[in-house]
């Protein structure tokens, strides 16, 4: 595999552990807004994106549809205790490894970019604490769609713009730790690393067709 011109990362479980602050403060938003502390685990999986992750728990708990202005309330209630929680969540760490990659891939050239299901206010906050924001120029994420896919295609595109021509498929990698990270990555045309630094081992994650998979971030990255 070719050194990589732009390499897009998912945040949880990939670069970061946030040891459940996001659940937490899914739970404490329905509280304060609907009076229910809602479980965001009952209603949806592992790698939807915010937008569809708020959605489906509100018709879980409330048994209707929201309202554009109640999505609204509930998004922004979930940031404002995320970003308090996260500070504090005696789980949370960086996974290892990705600080020294990290590092290396800026070094080398390779214009780093996060793709992640999080509203970009919730990924910039999962990575507060481990100071990885700094390293990341772009993104793809669940504000730009709710749909990952085409969060992953959004990513791609503006990678092409601050590369200043169009990527091919070879050219960009995905590194994530599910079988949906690998399936987005092959949607919008790039290369999926899987890392089983999450809840999928290695083997999972080559059957769902991964170009590549780590055991975790310290293992030889493809290209370099």
């Amino acid at each position: 595999m070719k050194k990589p011109v732009a390499v897009l990362f998912d945040i949880d479980e990939t670069l970061v552990h946030t040891g459940g602050a996001g659940g937490r403060s899914w739970k404490a938003a329905f509280l304060d807004l609907h009076g229910v502390p809602a479980d965001i685990g009952e209603h949806t999986s592992s790698g939807e994106t915010d937008p569809a992750v708020g959605r489906e728990t509100f018709q879980g708990v409330l048994h209707r549809e929201p309202t554009p202005d109640e999505l609204a309330r509930l998004y922004a209630r979930y940031l404002w205790h995320l970003a308090a929680d996260i500070r504090t969540s005696p789980g949370y760490r960086v996974e290892a490894g990705a600080d020294d990659l990290l590092h290396r891939l800026a070094d080398e050239g390779v214009v780093l970019g996060v793709i992640s299901g999080a509203m970009e206010g919730a990924a910039r906050a999962k990575m507060e604490p481990g100071d990885l924001g700094r390293y990341f120029v772009f993104g793809g994420y669940g504000s730009d769609s709710p749909d990952r896919d085409e969060a992953t295609r959004a990513a791609i595109r503006k990678a092409s713009l601050i590369v200043g021509h169009d990527l091919e498929p070879d050219e960009v990698l995905v590194v994530g730790d599910t079988p949906r990270d690998i399936a987005s990555a092959h949607a919008a045309g790039a290369l999926g690393i899987g890392v089983a630094t999450g809840h999928f081992t290695a083997q999972e994650l080559a059957a769902a067709g991964a170009d590549a998979v780590l055991g975790d971030l310290t293992e030889a990255f493809p290209g370099l």
